[in-house]
């Protein structure tokens, strides 16, 4: 495959994606969070079978054959080498950092306290956009981040009873990692199809993520079950490519600041998939905080950047 040239190169918001501030751009975005909300239970379901090294590794390697199989059945021509360095940034935060913070935490900590980082993922992003690509947000729009960050952080807190654990190194990490890939890929959906953001990302890891996996699993012990088969298909294939894939679309049609902050209601979403498949239990303060982030993303995607 040759690289594009500047000739080739596709215009910004290229054709079949969804004008900026389009329905069909928020949705995309939506699916995304649907399918990471996933993430954290389809991770607890992972390591009953998987260590912490082995999942992760073996997760990047999976969704790397599934998009760069994509890539080469459809044809797609090596990305400029002005892209290659937010490629980079893609990788490292969220097909890397992300993906192996997390599951570090979750060894320890359960799915909900797990979900503070989500709370604050969609202002950090916001923040990091500003300073990226020079946008500047309403007051509106940062009242409404705020104040909806803030409720998610409080209930996710009250969830895990208010106590810190040395896995919030790892989240906190994580959240910065995130972040800046977000950030990045949302910037270069604007001038390539989204699904090959990630697909590139997650190609470029191979060379890392193939030999980790091997070395995961030459020490770490596997067994096999319905679960951990399950949570490793998942975070391989629903979370690291196809969310990642409408998620990247999305942030290129309405904009980084307003697409992350749709992620206000993925804390709350993997409460309720932890209820549903890990059995976990939430308090009455979970429908009152869903009401109050509803609220707050309505603002967020009515206020004028």
């Amino acid at each position: 495959m040759r690289a594009q040239s500047s000739a080739t190169a596709p215009i910004p918001i290229a054709v079949g994606v969804p004008p900026r501030g389009s329905t069909g751009g928020t949705l995309q975005a939506a699916l995304g969070v649907i399918a990471f909300s996933l993430t954290f239970p389809a991770t607890a379901w992972g390591l009953e079978g998987f260590g912490p090294w082995s999942l992760v590794a073996v997760r990047g390697v999976l969704a790397a054959v599934i998009a760069g199989g994509c890539l080469l059945a459809l044809r797609v021509p090596v990305p400029e080498r002005r892209h290659r360095a937010g490629l980079a940034v893609v990788a490292a935060g969220v097909v890397v950092g992300f993906p192996l913070l997390t599951t570090l935490a979750l060894r320890t900590s359960t799915t909900a306290h797990a979900a503070v980082v989500v709370g604050l993922l969609p202002l950090t992003t916001a923040l990091l956009s500003a300073l990226r690509t020079g946008t500047r947000p309403s007051r509106t729009f940062w009242a409404a981040a705020l104040a909806g960050a803030a409720a998610v952080v409080a209930f996710t807190v009250q969830q895990s009873g208010g106590a810190l654990t040395t896995a919030d190194l790892y989240l906190f990490g994580a959240l910065l990692v995130c972040a800046a890939g977000y950030t990045e890929g949302g910037r270069l959906a604007r001038v390539m199809p989204g699904w090959q953001v990630i697909g590139w990302a997650l190609v470029l890891c191979l060379p890392v993520s193939v030999p980790a996996a091997a070395l995961a699993l030459s020490y770490e012990p596997v067994r096999l079950t319905a679960h951990s088969v399950a949570g490793l298909l998942w975070v391989a294939a629903g979370s690291q490519f196809l969310g990642l894939v409408v998620w990247y679309r999305g942030m290129a049609a309405i904009g980084v600041p307003k697409a992350s902050q749709l992620q206000l209601a993925q804390p709350l979403l993997t409460l309720v998939w932890s209820v549903l498949l890990l059995g976990e239990h939430l308090t009455v303060a979970a429908p009152l905080t869903a009401a109050a982030v509803l609220v707050c993303i309505a603002v967020t995607q009515r206020a004028r950047g």
